[in-house]
């Protein structure tokens, strides 16, 4: 296991995208929307959740744009409100997960945690959620039969959960997850290879790969930081290879 100091920041948030591949089961009780962090958004999740759920399985593969294969997908959603939970952490698998390695990292270092959601905004690494299958482009109907965006439903609400004086986020959602809650002042970070003639490429496969490490990284730390430079700093001393940008004093570029 991860070692970390005896001073863990306790004000710097690293917001992780969510992933369409997810762990099924769980040992947790039902989905409880009062179990989970950022109430403010508690509204606006409870209607998306009611209208997730409501989909018939042969709509729901249409609306979510996935194939019979993955019917057991659509299916969960039809079990929102009563399916067993875990944390939101380990639900989410994949190449960033993978990377990430959360089933190795101490209590302190999941507090730093959380994940942008089509389904609940934004929920810190230890809140219970169930299986299910939406992502951040999708449009499902409403009881009224209204068709809106998610960004739409969302509004400003992810954007005002996450705003907090007191707190440096860090930013690595995809595009899709920052358009439904953005933060004018987080930290980003491109992840850009050298390629042969020392010209840049901006990752797309791996991109993920590289963000989980990162996370970990800012996680597992012990230093604190207030802005882009401190978490460039950190990473450095961590081996990895991060640059600032001159013109956007938020924006990070890995160099892998």
């Amino acid at each position: 296991m991860c070692q970390v100091g005896s001073s863990i920041l306790k004000n710097m948030l690293i917001v992780l995208p969510p992933s369409e591949t997810k762990t099924p089961g769980g040992a947790g009780e039902p989905l409880d929307f009062e179990r989970l962090s950022f109430p403010q958004l508690t509204s606006t999740r409870t209607k998306i959740a009611a209208d997730l759920q409501a989909l018939k399985v042969e709509d729901a593969l249409k609306i979510l744009g996935i194939s019979d294969n993955l019917r057991s997908e659509a299916e969960a959603n039809t079990h929102l409100f009563t399916s067993p939970t875990m944390p939101a952490i380990f639900r989410y698998s994949g190449v960033l997960y993978d990377a990430l390695d959360a089933t190795t990292l101490p209590p302190e270092s999941l507090n730093r945690l959380a994940i942008g959601s089509a389904l609940f905004g934004v929920v810190r690494a230890t809140d219970p959620i169930p299986h299910y299958r939406l992502s951040g482009g999708t449009k499902i109907p409403t009881a009224t039969g209204e068709l809106p965006t998610l960004k739409a439903r969302w509004g400003n609400g992810i954007t005002e959960a996450l705003i907090d004086e007191n707190q440096l986020v860090i930013d690595l959602r995809s595009g899709t997850y920052q358009q439904l809650g953005r933060l004018k002042n987080a930290v980003t970070v491109r992840v850009e290879s050298v390629l042969e003639d020392g010209s840049r490429k901006v990752v797309s496969h791996f991109n993920k790969h590289y963000k989980g490490e990162l996370a970990r990284v800012l996680a597992v730390s012990a230093e604190d930081a207030h802005d882009a430079a401190d978490v460039m700093r950190i990473a450095l001393k961590a081996g990895l290879v991060i640059e600032d940008n001159p013109n956007h004093k938020e924006t990070l570029t890995m160099v892998v």
